[in-house]
């Protein structure tokens, strides 16, 4: 399972949305937030086992100060952006150019060197290049490393050079899917020129790599989409299994054997899993104990090696109680227990089963299936171990269930922090910096530029207003007269906070 809103925190311990505040919608350029400084965070730690720890890709979790990049929090070096998205040749977002290699020099002095000779160049092959060059430097003499990958791919605009695109030409004949296809061979390719430098290194016996999507697809409310999470419901921003539930694997020659896999794991769980893997390797450094927030996730390294069953039974999908302006209009609470899953408020959108595009007719059409529906509860109980496409709400059947999950839900949210997301600060606009993103705030002042730029208002998801124009299918139902008895009569807000107290304290 990944995080609903940003998979990259998983980088740190309190790695739960709901303790970065990372619980509401990601970092967008000009915020003045970022992942806390408080969060101890992988290459923090596997620094302290004497690994060399690198990042190459997207960043995502703050740049309004240098405090809160790559460098800064424990890698040695970076290569790539600090924002969330931006054009693969051009590097640009909102009018600026962000691509850098930011490292530390011979005297121990921060670098970041803005990368504009790399303009027009396709950033899946800079960065895949990157990593290959690195693995043939590596000495078997060189301490162990850690290395961070963040692809851009398959993050949109969706964009590939042509050379990708030729390979589909005889049997995919949408510009769409050919494009995106494209660009998953683009990232493949760069997969299999990293592993064939591990072995040509002689490091593939000795190297664990973990591959891991940060979401399902993204599709929405329409017949046409390039990807697909069918049969599981749902996709990107929602809670449902097809936005949460992603393919990962594992591979570590000599370590483990093909198998699958199908235990309960959290994105959570890698940095206790890499901890332990580390604590195997050598000794800590004299003097530097490892102090961190209290751990979200496990160590799961027996359930991946020995197939044992998973090192936990819950897992918390999301606790958020605002509107998301292209996702859920009204409160978002989902948690996993066991073979149930619980979600009050809504889990979408999107909410749909979006079949798979076809790949001979070259039209839009694809097998159509219930794409777009009004919710038809505030409450959501599934069985996932019985029904893991999420067809069958039977919380009528098992209030006990409901009630059960409902009150581990309210235990997770007296632990929550308020979401971080601030307004865009004017002085972060790239013009300032020779159309280049740079961080534009001082340490010092970092905190009170928070607290201007703050939007949130008192838990009331009605008068939140955000900038975003939310999914056209969902305003489809949304703005209808509300017709079933989950949505109350008259004022909403007053319905969701009775219904919701009901469920919190009703203990008969």
């Amino acid at each position: 399972y990944n995080q609903p809103r940003d998979n990259k925190a998983v980088v740190s311990t309190q790695s739960t949305g709901i303790h970065t505040g990372l619980q509401h919608s990601v970092i967008h350029p000009g915020e003045p937030w970022g992942l806390p400084l408080e969060e101890t965070i992988i290459p923090e730690i596997m620094k302290e086992f004497n690994y060399s720890t690198l990042a190459v890709g997207k960043w995502h979790l703050g740049m309004h100060t240098w405090s809160y990049t790559p460098v800064y929090r424990g890698f040695d070096t970076f290569f790539g952006y600090y924002l969330g998205s931006q054009n693969y040749d051009t590097h640009v977002r909102g009018g600026g150019y962000d691509l850098r290699d930011d490292y530390r020099d011979a005297q121990g002095k921060f670098v970041d060197d803005v990368r504009y000779d790399l303009k027009g160049q396709y950033s899946t092959e800079l960065y895949s290049k990157r990593v290959v060059d690195f693995l043939g430097s590596v000495k078997t003499s060189d301490p162990p490393f850690f290395l961070y990958l963040a692809y851009q791919s398959v993050h949109e605009p969706h964009m590939v050079p042509q050379r990708y695109i030729d390979q589909y030409a005889s049997h995919i004949h949408d510009k769409q899917e050919k494009t995106f296809a494209a660009m998953v061979s683009a990232m493949d390719e760069g997969v299999g020129n990293i592993t064939a430098a591990l072995e040509a290194a002689g490091l593939d016996n000795n190297t664990i790599i973990v591959f891991s999507s940060d979401n399902g697809a993204n599709v929405g409310c329409v017949k046409h989409v390039t990807a697909s999470n069918y049969p599981y419901r749902g996709g990107k921003r929602s809670i449902y299994e097809g936005g949460q539930r992603s393919p990962s694997f594992i591979w570590a020659p000599g370590r483990l054997k093909p198998y699958q896999n199908n235990a309960l794991i959290h994105v959570s769980d890698w940095l206790p899993t890499f901890w332990g893997l580390a604590s195997q390797q050598g000794a800590l450094k004299p003097n530097h104990p490892i102090t961190t927030q209290p751990l979200d996730g496990v160590d799961q390294w027996e359930t991946i090696s020995q197939n044992k069953p998973s090192a936990r039974e819950e897992i918390l999908l999301n606790i958020d109680p605002y509107p998301l302006g292209n996702g859920h209009q009204v409160p978002n609470y989902g948690i996993r227990w066991k073979n149930w899953k619980l979600i009050l408020g809504s889990g979408g959108p999107p909410n749909g089963w979006y079949p798979a595009p076809s790949l001979t007719n070259g039209t839009d059409e694809n097998p159509t299936e219930v794409t777009c529906h009004k919710p038809q509860s505030y409450v959501e109980l599934y069985d996932i171990e019985k029904d893991p496409y999420e067809r069958h709400n039977v919380s009528v059947l098992h209030p006990h269930v409901v009630k059960k999950l409902t009150h581990k839900l309210l235990a997770y949210n007296t632990t929550a922090v308020p979401p971080g997301n601030r307004k865009t600060d004017p002085a972060a606009d790239p013009k300032n910096f020779n159309n280049t993103w740079m961080p534009w705030l001082q340490d010092g002042e970092a905190e009170e530029r928070k607290e201007e730029m703050d939007w949130r208002v008192p838990y009331n998801w009605v008068q939140q207003e955000v900038n975003e124009q939310p999914d056209p299918c969902y305003l489809q139902w949304y703005n209808q007269p509300r017709d079933n008895s989950y949505w109350g009569q008259g004022d909403d807000t007053a319905f969701w906070t009775d219904y919701l107290y009901q469920l919190l304290t009703d203990d008969e």
